[in-house]
């Protein structure tokens, strides 16, 4: 290789405002020895294409995903970065195109290195355009044996169909995903079908938050204080049995005037006091679905800014990449170091450990 010269100077944007740089020609004679072809000269410091800096180029997608509009990069950026150049909306959207092959490799990973112990399933709409007027994203979240959170699937889908679901799930499960313990949800009748179908093992858990939603739907505004506090004195029960009682009276005090907010508790018993035979440290993250409910709360403030995708996919791609973002502040759940025991077939009672599996041990 011999130098030949400088190329055409061009302005480089970097963090520290443009930079005009003249990089050297070179005059490449080596031969590829397999093809007999001339060999050509690419420099990895700086590629013939570039205008940006690496780290201009990761900021402006990220900038993007929270919540800087395209058509707003060259306001808000120019003057911090001393021009103008590789901040126009196209260069944005085409640095978000990455995304979609993220969530690509995402959906198809292997999931057999893996145990996800406790499950979250919830279909949420974030205000953005997918392929159905009816449609939402379908989420599963989970708990892995060391305790962590990490996000299992994200799909479109039809929340109360039970199709969606039960592909989700079997996709799922071709991947190498166990039967998890228990699986906490919403009262979608789509959702618990499809468990039944595809993980039989898994225990079922009905969110409490948005069964205290359906029971009030069906109490008259004065009612609601003195039903929401005894709705309360349920789930905050300290055991099985005194939430069995607070469901008893409950009935006793509603049921004559409205049976059928009664019977939305009634008729669910055992899936809503499910958690009460999972340890007691864990009863705060198994009694709703709240783990997924507060990351798309910030999801759907960023959808909102973006007014919707060019298309479902990029749709789908732009959510994967909020809760993928959002995921590195994810804590472990309290009582970490149960969650193997959970998993070994340890038993509990009223949230104590009274016996120890063989394996567990």
């Amino acid at each position: 290789m011999v130098r030949n010269g400088h190329h055409k100077a061009r302005t480089v944007v970097t963090a520290a405002g443009p930079v005009e740089v003249r990089a050297p020609r070179v005059n490449d004679r080596r031969v590829d020895d397999a093809t007999g072809e001339r060999k050509r000269f690419s420099s990895k410091i700086l590629a013939p294409w570039r205008r940006k800096s690496p780290k201009i180029s990761e900021v402006l997608p990220l900038l993007y995903l929270h919540g800087l509009a395209s058509g707003d990069f060259v306001p808000a950026l120019e003057q911090f970065l001393g021009g103008t150049a590789g901040l126009s909306p196209a260069t944005a959207t085409r640095l978000t195109k990455q995304w979609s092959e993220d969530h690509a490799a995402f959906q198809t990973r292997d999931l057999s290195d893996r145990d996800f112990v406790y499950v979250w399933a919830d279909g949420v709409h974030p205000k953005v355009r997918l392929g159905q007027a009816h449609s939402c994203v379908l989420v599963l979240l989970g708990v892995r044996l060391d305790g962590t959170k990490e996000l299992i699937a994200l799909a479109e889908g039809l929340r109360e169909s039970t199709e969606p679901w039960a592909d989700l799930l079997r996709d799922c499960r071709r991947r190498g995903m166990r039967d998890p313990e228990l699986v906490i949800g919403d009262c979608a009748i789509g959702l618990w079908r499809a468990l039944a179908e595809v993980f039989p093992a898994a225990r079922p858990q009905r969110c409490w938050v948005h069964k205290s939603r359906n029971v009030t739907n069906f109490l008259p505004k004065s009612a609601l204080p003195g039903a929401t506090k005894a709705m309360q004195e349920i789930y905050n029960a300290e055991s099985r049995t005194h939430a069995e009682k607070a469901i008893e009276a409950f009935a006793k005090t509603y049921g004559a005037k409205f049976p059928k907010a009664v019977a939305k508790i009634t008729e669910d018993r055992d899936e809503l006091l499910a958690f009460y035979d999972f340890p007691a440290e864990h009863w705060i993250h198994l009694r709703t679905t709240n783990p997924i409910e507060s990351t798309f709360s910030t999801v759907k403030l960023r959808t909102k800014v973006t007014r919707g995708a060019s298309s479902p996919a990029a749709a789908l791609a732009m959510v994967f990449k909020l809760v993928e973002s959002a995921q590195a502040r994810w804590h472990a759940i309290t009582g970490a170091h149960l969650v193997p025991l959970v998993r070994a077939g340890a038993r509990f009672e009223n949230g104590i450990l009274v016996e120890r599996s063989e394996v567990a041990a």
